[in-house]
């Protein structure tokens, strides 16, 4: 059988329950601090939330004054947690491959997607269909797997390991190289997209989007003194973050 999305898939979807469920998890530790402290301030502010899964970061929002907040996500399981544990009077959630979220006709102060732009195939595209979500002035703000993460093919070692066994260095292989990338993350036949830091960066200065910041995932000593095993991650980000701001004059190429 097979999944429009894999969190549909309902033994992906409790192992990735599992996960987050963890106190010590890796979004936890590594990503949300680094893209809560990039958020700007959302009074007033109209939020959309790409790849929303549970809907905790478009509760976020509307705790943080956000006047509305829409989330899309491509799973059902996703979407009726959010729905479940994570409504609110100015929250709406939809159900929607984010490739296609400029079919929603309208701009929004603040787009932020947590984890999901990795699993889309075209970024330039979706670079384009970013650049008509975003208002003019207004800001993107996502995080994804980093590209140095997404490169290798799963039939291509990882890691340099000592002689007991402790990981090294990180192998890097097959940066140049973009495409579909398939492993066993849970369950086998887990897909993404590899695609390098610069076609990132190039797609959307192309439409119009201005970087002020970004961040590669480093644990500090608050997460490795949670989670000791963090100190692998101080061989390779795993996390690429980009705070980019919607230039007023349109700028780029798009």
């Amino acid at each position: 059988m097979e999944y429009e999305s894999i969190y549909d898939n309902p033994v992906f979807f409790e192992g990735y329950r599992q996960i987050r469920a963890r106190k010590n998890n890796h979004n936890d530790l590594l990503e949300q601090p680094a893209m809560r402290a990039l958020l700007p301030d959302l009074n007033g502010k109209t939020v959309l939330d790409l790849g929303c899964g549970y809907g905790r970061n478009c509760a976020d929002a509307a705790a943080r004054g956000a006047r509305r907040v829409v989330g899309i996500d491509l799973s059902e399981r996703m979407l009726e947690v959010a729905r479940r544990e994570n409504a609110g009077p100015n929250i709406a959630y939809q159900r929607m491959d984010l490739a296609r979220a400029g079919e929603l006709g309208e701009s929004f102060d603040l787009v932020y997607s947590s984890l999901a732009f990795h699993y889309v195939r075209d970024f330039p595209d979706l670079a384009r269909t970013l650049a008509g979500l975003v208002c003019p002035g207004g800001t993107l703000l996502f995080s994804q797997e980093h590209p140095i993460v997404t490169a290798p093919r799963s039939d291509r070692p990882r890691w340099l390991r000592d002689a007991d066994g402790e990981p090294e260095a990180f192998l890097l292989s097959d940066y140049n190289r973009p495409g579909r990338r398939e492993s066993h993350w849970i369950v086998d036949g887990v897909v993404v997209w590899h695609r390098t830091l610069g076609e990132i960066v190039t797609s959307l200065a192309q439409n119009g989007f201005r970087i002020n910041a970004l961040r590669e995932s480093a644990p500090d000593d608050a997460a490795l003194a949670a989670d000791p095993s963090l100190c692998r991650e101080l061989h390779k980000p795993n996390f690429l973050i980009i705070r980019a701001d919607r230039m007023i004059d349109g700028g780029g190429q798009a």
